[in-house]
Order: structure tokens, then C-alpha cells, then sequence
């Protein structure tokens, strides 16, 4: 059974762009891991519309796609998914 992870993030107010811009570079090298199905990992955002109250200031999104848990554990424990 394929599973979908999911990871929503936001910033406190003092983190610049250029950083921002980094940390999305880093996430997209993820989908080159072998536990990610056939390199189904997308990030999206920032957002292009104005923030609104229910994106609780949401900024960016990770979608990936898992043959399995025990993918999705591989995928979490690996020392890339923690850099």
C-alpha cells in the first residue's frame, strides 16, 4: 500500500527569504532517496495568495509518496531527512 507523507511548515518572522529558498533546495534533493517511490516528492509554496486565517501561517508544503511504512521509516531515519 502506498503511503502519502505529509509535512506542512512555517517560520518565525526573522527567517529571510534566501534562507527559506535554501531550506526548500535541501528538501527537493530528498526525492533522490531510494524509500521514495519512483522520486514522488514535491514542495510547495510560498503561497501566492494572501494569507488567510485557516493556513495558521503555513508557508510550505511536502508531499512524498511511500511504497510503505517501512519506507516511510526508512525515509525518516535517513541522515538526509535530518540535515
Amino acid at each position: 500500500m502506498t503511503i502519502i507523507h505529509i509535512v506542512l511548515f512555517k517560520f518565525r518572522p526573522d527567517v529571510s527569504v534566501a534562507h527559506k529558498s535554501l531550506f526548500v533546495s535541501q528538501l527537493k534533493t530528498l526525492k533522490s532517496l531510494p524509500c521514495v517511490q519512483d522520486g514522488r516528492l514535491i514542495v510547495g509554496g510560498p503561497s501566492i495568495t494572501d494569507p488567510i486565517e485557516r493556513s495558521k501561517g503555513f508557508e510550505f508544503a511536502l508531499l512524498s509518496y511511500h511504497r510503505d511504512r517501512e519506507a516511510l521509516a526508512e525515509y525518516q531515519a535517513s541522515k538526509e531527512h535530518h540535515r
